[in-house]
């Protein structure tokens, strides 16, 4: 699992816990997608939270956006 560029948001670890307080380790996944990003001035592919791209922190690249308004 990769982390997002701008935050550096990655999986986070941690116990499952029962009612009868039996613990299991788990994983929380950060929803992380490859998407086409205008980024430091150069259109790239690079793994984004979700979280990131709905604030405004990236900007999608021209390309995405001219193929999903055609």
């Amino acid at each position: 699992m990769s982390k997002c560029v701008v935050c550096g948001k990655g999986p986070q670890v941690g116990n499952s816990v029962s009612h009868a307080n039996n613990r299991t380790k788990r994983r929380w996944l950060p929803n992380i997608q490859r998407l086409h990003i205008v980024w430091e001035g150069q259109p790239q592919t690079l793994p984004v939270c979700v979280s990131c791209l709905r604030s405004g922190k990236v900007q999608k690249s021209a390309r995405v956006i001219k193929a999903a308004t055609a």
